[in-house]
């Protein structure tokens, strides 16, 4: 499952992260997006979701969403 199919408000696990564009995977990383950190979706949106992840909150469009597995 993925973060476009998240439930609003639980925390999950990331389990992997599914992307060939090494640019957005180091972008993932500098969030702190990566295997075995919990994020928690806040809300979705029209043109993706919003996450929070350690202390931060970060609006991702669904290509993004997509490819981060819980």
């Amino acid at each position: 499952m993925n973060l476009t199919n998240a439930q609003e408000g639980k925390e999950y696990i990331i389990r992997a992260i599914e992307t060939d564009d090494e640019e957005m995977d180091a972008f993932l990383f500098s969030l702190g997006c990566y295997t075995g950190e919990p994020i928690t979706v806040i809300s979705h949106l029209k043109g993706g979701c919003v996450v929070s992840i350690k202390d931060g909150r970060y609006n991702i469009d669904h290509q993004l969403a997509s490819a981060i597995l819980i």
